[in-house]
């Protein structure tokens, strides 16, 4: 019995720990200055931020998940679709890393690492998109994908629209 309290314990003081440093969904509004146009998804992959260029002066921040080392890109695309619950269908490369995950994994699954919504970009298999893994998001952790906590893809999700410049810088 004791032994049994003492796991429980364990077990409850490292899901606190673990969730104490989970990044929290707060899109925040942020003094910014650049030559962005008003409506451009900037990425700052250094940061771990996304920001929603409001006007000259100001924009939307977000926590993002970014490219783990060697999966990170720049440069500019755009928003080329949109999709609330996607499938999703591993890349060659995470199946070869994972050759026992599924071909595909249905939107609405727990399983599925698109969370919610995502904005696939033009040019490329890469996308802004929800998450299973809400710790994850703020780490350099992807295969190259924006990952946003499902609270703030659903946020940015309904403020832009297929044609967003976007714009990831490292």
């Amino acid at each position: 019995m004791l032994k049994r309290n003492l796991v429980a314990l364990a077990v409850t003081i490292a899901a606190t720990m673990l969730t104490a440093n989970v990044a929290q969904a707060r899109p925040e509004l942020v003094e910014i200055h650049g030559e962005y146009s008003p409506g451009t998804i900037v990425v700052r992959t250094s940061e771990r931020h996304l920001y929603l260029i409001l006007d000259q002066d100001h924009a939307m921040r977000y926590p993002v998940g970014v490219g783990k080392a060697g999966k990170q890109w720049a440069g500019e695309t755009r928003i080329e679709g949109k999709y609330l619950n996607p499938a999703w269908s591993p890349p060659a490369e995470v199946k070869h890393d994972k050759p026992n995950m599924p071909d595909v994994i249905p939107g609405g699954s727990p399983w599925n690492p698109m969370g919610v919504a995502a904005m696939t970009l033009a040019g490329g298999e890469y996308a802004i998109h929800g998450t299973n893994m809400p710790g994850s998001v703020g780490g350099f952790v992807s295969y190259g994908c924006i990952r946003m906590l499902n609270d703030d893809i659903t946020d940015l999700y309904s403020r832009v629209s297929v044609g967003t410049k976007v714009l990831v810088t490292r």
